[in-house]
């Protein structure tokens, strides 16, 4: 494939990675460089000679340079079709010269954003001159090239130090991530304007644009294509965890670490905790005095489930932690740090992912979540509620003691992070049992006193956790049977919504088994 020669080249970066080394590639091939402000300054540092685009325009920057490249010297060049007859009789009419690859990436609005910066200078960080080149440029790539990204300089480069300028394929890859990225970042400017400036937290249009960190293998199934892709602007996550060890993480394995994060971060004010997640569901959570611990608890909760497991902790990992979740197969473990006593233990299982994430997300943060559907996309607010005990409402004639009181926020804090229909009974800060995903409540309450009763079995335990325990359910009991298959289990207090037009049938039900019940007057419905 025939390549265009690059004979005058139009540089004007924000991100200057790069810029030195492309603009010497360029100018050993004899390419005039025509540069703005402090992309010019670079590279004449550099020893390159430069030509401002005043100097091609005939008209100087203006208006703190918010206008220097919109003119039709510049357009003119990058928009004319070279091999249409009227295009060149315009260029030779009025002075046009080509322009045959532009490199820009425009200002830094997301930066700006995530900086925290005062309106005014997130409005000035809003390029106009800079996307109307990349389009220009982008749309007229039968002819011109656009470079937007300094990680494709050194391919660029190579191609035009092996062909002498770029091919139709190099230009048509470069037209559409150019496109990309100047629709990413009218979506980040949009959403700036809807959420921040204007307060809508679901406005009339959305636009969502993401960017591609990495492939996956495939998706929860060996048939299925996926792909993890970061926002412009947002808290960071287990998407930004930095990976020590392990192979490479796959698509149910980001969804189950994220799981794990999100329900350990509820904890990151409070004691050691460990959070043992499976199939996005978490099988024993504990808090305890150590980590060590904390690790025991959650795994006595439910030994089998466990395997395979993603581990999520809110403290740096020790050695002894290590050494103890090591003793049984781990998918991932991910923690806000962890010593060189820990990744020496880690380091010997080849397998074992360990992801670090410095600190640990706000729970209360805001945010969206997406939900594809059959012909559209189901959009929400981020779960962010929380109760504390004075949001609660005692409905029972007893009241709950402290212990149980402590149980009760400890199981509704794991119930929000359950499929529902959501049932946890938690006694001393570890789950005892947790029922999840089922399609009524009763069979949830079964099911998790059946896991607790196996879990004691397993230990040896004379009782199962659930005797004295608190339960908590994630949204109300609609009749008093999902209630007394928690009193069959030993549970004490209860923790829930209320809200059901049959609330009286199981206050009266909690009343007569002598229990203490608390309202949230809040639900946490997980599907």
């Amino acid at each position: 494939m025939t390549a265009i020669p690059i004979r005058r080249a139009l540089l004007s970066v924000s991100d200057k990675s790069g810029l030195v080394e492309l603009g010497r590639a360029l100018a050993a091939r004899g390419v005039e460089l025509v540069s703005t402000g402090g992309t010019a300054k670079a590279l004449r540092d550099a020893g390159l000679d430069v030509r401002d685009v005043s100097e091609l325009t005939g008209f100087p920057e203006m208006m703190d340079g918010r206008v220097k490249t919109l003119h039709p010297l510049v357009h003119g060049g990058l928009l004319a079709v070279r091999d249409d007859a009227a295009h060149v009789a315009a260029m030779e009419a009025h002075g046009i010269g080509a322009i045959d690859l532009v490199v820009v990436n425009l200002y830094p609005f997301a930066q700006t954003v995530a900086k925290g910066a005062a309106r005014d200078e997130v409005i000035e960080n809003i390029d106009i001159g800079g996307p109307s080149m990349v389009r220009s440029a982008a749309k007229n790539h039968a002819f011109v090239a656009i470079a937007t990204d300094p990680a494709d300089y050194p391919e660029l480069i190579a191609q035009i130090e092996a062909d002498g300028g770029t091919t139709l394929d190099m230009r048509r890859k470069l037209a559409a991530k150019a496109f990309a990225a100047t629709a990413a970042y009218d979506a980040a400017i949009g959403a700036w304007f809807a959420e921040v400036d204007q307060g809508e937290t679901l406005p009339a249009s959305m636009t969502v644009a993401l960017t591609k960190a990495a492939e996956l293998r495939y998706g929860e199934n060996p048939h299925q294509q996926a792909a993890l892709y970061l926002p412009a602007i947002g808290a960071a996550g287990i998407a930004q965890a930095e990976q020590v060890q392990g192979k490479a993480l796959s698509y149910n394995n980001y969804n189950d670490a994220d799981a794990a994060l999100e329900l350990v971060a509820e904890f990151r004010d409070g004691p050691p905790t460990v959070v043992i997640v499976k199939h996005a569901n978490p099988c024993g959570v504990a808090s305890a005095d150590t980590l060590i611990e904390a690790y025991r608890a959650a795994f006595a909760c439910d030994t089998v489930s466990a395997f395979g497991g993603i581990i999520a902790v809110n403290r740096p990992l020790d050695g002894p932690t290590a050494e103890a979740i090591s003793g049984i197969f781990t998918e991932v473990v991910v923690a806000p740090g962890a010593d060189d006593a820990a990744r020496a233990v880690f380091a010997g299982k080849k397998n074992l992912r360990l992801l670090l994430t410095g600190t640990l997300p706000d729970p209360a943060r805001g945010g969206l979540m997406l939900k594809s559907i059959a012909g559209g996309m189901l959009v929400q607010s981020r779960d962010a509620g929380h109760v504390a005990a004075a949001d609660l409402t005692v409905v029972t004639k007893r009241q709950p003691t402290a212990e149980e009181m402590a149980d009760c926020l400890f199981a509704w804090t794991v119930a929000k992070h359950v499929k529902s229909n959501a049932i946890v009974y938690a006694r001393g800060g570890q789950t005892a049992g947790i029922g999840a995903g089922q399609m009524n409540r009763l069979e949830s309450a079964r099911i998790a006193a059946w896991k607790a009763k196996d879990a004691a079995d397993k230990a040896g335990w004379a009782t199962p956790l659930t005797i004295g325990s608190a339960v908590a359910s994630d949204a109300f009991f609609p009749f008093a049977d999902g209630l007394m298959a928690a009193v069959e289990a030993g549970a004490t207090a209860v923790i829930q919504p209320g809200g059901s037009i049959r609330d009286a049938d199981v206050i009266a039900a909690a009343d007569e088994a002598g229990l203490a019940m608390l309202f949230t007057g809040m639900r946490h419905f997980r599907h």
